[in-house]
């Protein structure tokens, strides 16, 4: 009989209202890169804690088998003490430590006693990162490095733990294209030296570049295993397991005709909360036009959220210049208040922190930003919430037990479709999109641009901050192109090509070499 890293044998799992796992079976073989893909919601994250023990042992039903023995795991400690480790998607580091002290948190290095040994909590560190390709000093904060390096750090905090098993969930969402690739090459280097990784993603072309092997889970139940080398592995085919259907077009036509200008951003300049003799922001000007979407590319750290938030009225400081026009009238927004109040709206890239209440319902959330529609005087009406929220939750499929679920306990994509919601029912006339499918199944993805579609047909206009180039080629019938916080390039529909995009920001780079 062939030996397996790991077999998890007919797993099952109920929340209140809601089965999330039925009869799920898994076998991963060792070093070996085991692809779990499916919908927001179809339980991947749930099964994988239930193997990692965030889960305990009694909470759910079927054998969890790791190099042929049964294990039944209380908490996180016992599954780690096999070699599994599980990086989440909302990393768990400390911002305020240093990549040393964060990388042994919990796994404290001691010479005698409970003393820690910084030496060799130093030495060890280094010796990780330089496995990795970490180039930072040890003392740094998590909080002054890039998300892609906070990856590596939770890497190697696994390593440490002289993992056999690496899980990683959605590992790249947060990524741009370097740091993507950095981190795929990773895997297959740990691959060699004999670890075991199982990744969770919605990237489908990532997933098909590393993965030996593909599970395809959907609505709770394993669909179909795929292999590499046995197996056609296409994008289309795992999509088809996934949403139980073949997807002909990932980005919907749009057939309506695009009006006037109705919204402007002109000489908009913005500088460092910390720091305002920095210039964050420089001389950027752009205008959009009714049932049209505006694209706006670059790398990370090009300043395109600055910007949205900036102009949202979520700023970095006072000092701010520029004027925003709103149908030919010049507007003031010095807060998010005012921003609301003149019809503009933002769906953040960070929904944990600064896009949801989690602790409260999903009625409560899609209603937050709009109670003047369901109040009578300061009064809310119930039954209109209630309607609100299960339309909302019906239109855009938010996976749930009820509205009253809290949106802490939904899954990552479920939450993005809970802070779309919200946005679209205060009746913006502009909406602003920074991230909006970020962590999010390309079924789910399909139904967000069939939204955008249907704002666009009813005059609203989009403006799409996204790093993934295919969606914003997809979908925007315009694109700017930032770089170093300056707009480097304008590019119509039928000009827009990653290629092109690409040369505005290299020529951008070249110039600034020059000056």
């Amino acid at each position: 009989m062939e030996q397996y890293a790991l077999e998890m044998r007919n797993i099952s799992k109920s929340f209140p209202g809601v089965k999330a796992l039925d009869n799920v079976n898994l076998k991963v073989k060792p070093r070996q890169i085991h692809a779990l893909v499916g919908e927001n919601g179809a339980g991947k994250s749930t099964l994988m804690n239930v193997l990692s023990g965030v889960y305990p042992y009694g909470t759910y039903e079927g054998d969890i088998v790791i190099d042929g023995q049964v294990c039944a795991f209380k908490n996180i400690k016992e599954s780690e003490a096999k070699g599994i480790a599980i990086i989440h998607q909302e990393l768990a580091l400390i911002p305020q430590l240093s990549i040393a002290e964060n990388v042994f948190l919990g796994n404290e290095q001691t010479d005698y006693g409970p003393v820690i040994s910084w030496d060799k909590t130093r030495t060890r560190t280094s010796e990780m990162m330089k496995k990795v390709g970490l180039n930072e000093n040890i003392d740094t904060r998590i909080r002054d490095i890039g998300m892609g390096k906070q990856q590596l750090v939770e890497i190697i905090k696994a390593l440490a733990k002289d993992v056999k098993i690496l899980i990683l969930d959605e590992p790249t969402a947060a990524l741009n294209d370097e740091d993507s690739k950095h981190l795929l090459d990773l895997l297959l280097e740990l691959k060699e030296h004999g670890i075991t990784s199982i990744i969770i993603s919605h990237k489908l072309n990532e997933v098909t570049r590393v993965a030996d092997v593909i599970t395809v889970i959907r609505d709770g139940k394993t669909i179909e295993t795929l292999v590499k080398g046995v197996d056609e592995i296409t994008e289309d085919r795992i999509i088809k397991g996934m949403v139980g259907r073949e997807l002909v077009d990932r980005f919907p036509k749009r057939t309506h005709k695009i009006g006037e200008v109705c919204f402007e951003v002109k000489n908009w300049s913005a500088y460092d909360s910390k720091d305002d003799s920095k210039l964050v922001l420089k001389n950027i000007s752009i205008n959009t036009r009714r049932g049209e979407v505006v694209g706006i590319a670059g790398l990370m750290g090009a300043g395109r959220t600055e910007f949205a938030m900036s102009v949202f009225g979520r700023t970095f400081g006072k000092k701010i210049e520029g004027t925003i026009i709103k149908d030919g009238k010049v507007i003031h927004i010095r807060n998010v208040r005012d921003a609301i109040k003149h019809g503009i709206a933002y769906t953040t890239e960070d929904r944990k922190n600064a896009g949801l209440v989690l602790i409260d319902s999903i009625k409560r959330n899609i209603s937050l930003t709009a109670f003047h529609k369901i109040s009578k005087g300061i009064v809310i009406d119930e039954n209109k919430e209630i309607m609100v929220a299960e339309d909302y939750r019906s239109k855009l499929r938010i996976k749930s037990s009820s509205i009253l679920q809290k949106t802490g306990n939904l899954s990552g994509g479920n939450q993005q479709k809970v802070v779309f919601s919200k946005w679209i029912f205060s009746d913006p006339d502009v909406l602003i999109l920074d991230e909006p499918t970020r962590g999010i199944d390309v079924g789910a993805k399909y139904e967000i641009y069939s939204v955008i579609n249907e704002l666009t047909r009813n005059g609203k206009t989009i403006i799409l901050i996204s790093s993934e180039l295919p969606e914003i080629l997809g979908m925007s019938d315009r694109v700017y192109v930032m770089n170093e916080g300056k707009i480097v390039g304008e590019l119509s529909a039928e000009e827009a090509s990653q290629v092109n995009i690409m040369h505005c920001i290299m020529q951008s780079n070249q110039e600034v070499y020059h000056e």
